[in-house]
């Protein structure tokens, strides 16, 4: 018809999607494998809070240079941002659900849940929609990182209510967390790390609606 307006084709929504563990890509290393860079990485780990290499850092011990700075990074962003813990948990969540990242999250909701994070807030956060009872800190940190996230950026207004509530330095350790577990949600999603109890799959899996062919 002459002059109709062309209407792309919708894309369906798959109804359901199957969770499936798939082989991990990046197993832990044992010692007789490693060399004398990641030795020393595994020993700066070994020596802090965590006490053991696990979780992100099995897979990605393989770049020793890229592990020793992310694990000190990794020990900020767990006990010295000048935000809260609960809400630094919470952005931490936001970003492992953005990226949908089991072992983030099995890991984090107990965290989560101990520094004092409603399970209702939890379960809105896992299902991508804003929570309907919040703290007002907890407010001001939803709408930023929610911002965050689906914008790459924040708007004047949220940006100020953020810096008003909890200071600079607060509201640039809040971004430091979402980089953080974004890059080790992008990390362990593709090394395929499983959560730490095989086979737990506690955070739903979102409809796709395009997925790239390799």
């Amino acid at each position: 018809m002459r002059g109709a307006v062309r209407l792309a084709p919708r894309i369906k929504q798959k109804a359901k999607q199957t969770l499936k563990i798939l082989p991990v890509r990046l197993p832990a290393l044992t010692l007789d494998k490693l060399n004398a860079k990641q030795k020393a990485a595994a020993a700066a780990i070994c020596a802090g809070p965590r006490g053991d290499v696990r979780g992100p850092f099995t897979p990605m011990l393989r770049s020793p240079g890229l592990t020793i700075p992310t694990q000190a990074l990794g020990a900020y962003i767990r006990w010295g941002v000048k935000l809260p813990f609960r809400l630094a948990e919470m952005a931490g969540l936001m970003a492992a659900r953005d990226w949908s990242c089991q072992f983030e999250w099995t890991v984090h909701v107990p965290h989560a849940l101990k520094g004092g994070l409603s399970a209702a807030t939890i379960q809105a956060l896992s299902e991508c929609r804003r929570p309907d009872k919040m703290k007002k800190d907890e407010a001001i940190v939803y709408d930023f990182v929610n911002e965050l996230l689906k914008n790459r950026g924040v708007s004047d207004t949220t940006y100020a209510r953020a810096v008003k509530h909890f200071g600079e330095e607060s509201v640039v350790d809040l971004i430091g967390v979402v980089g953080y577990y974004a890059m080790i949600a992008m990390l362990m999603n593709v090394a395929r790390t499983p959560p730490p109890r095989r086979g737990e799959m506690t955070l739903n899996a979102l409809p796709e609606y395009v997925r790239i062919q390799p």
